[in-house]
């Protein structure tokens, strides 16, 4: 359960790497800058889903 600990983090790196790209494709007036800012939002989330289910995990072990 140790690499649960470090992979929560690899999806805020996704994150910032799609919201560079949304960015950057704002500025070249692309139209496909929705879908970097959606895969961004929904990183956001799975770092807050799998910060949760580790933390549950967690607490699961600590109580047996």
């Amino acid at each position: 359960m140790k690499y649960l600990q470090f992979t929560q983090y690899i999806y805020l790196v996704f994150a910032a790497f799609f919201v560079y790209d949304g960015i950057a494709k704002v500025s070249n007036a692309e139209d496909s800058y929705f879908l970097s800012f959606g895969i961004a939002a929904v990183c956001i989330f799975m770092f807050f889903f799998r910060r949760s289910f580790f933390n549950k995990a967690k607490n699961r072990n600590n109580n047996s």
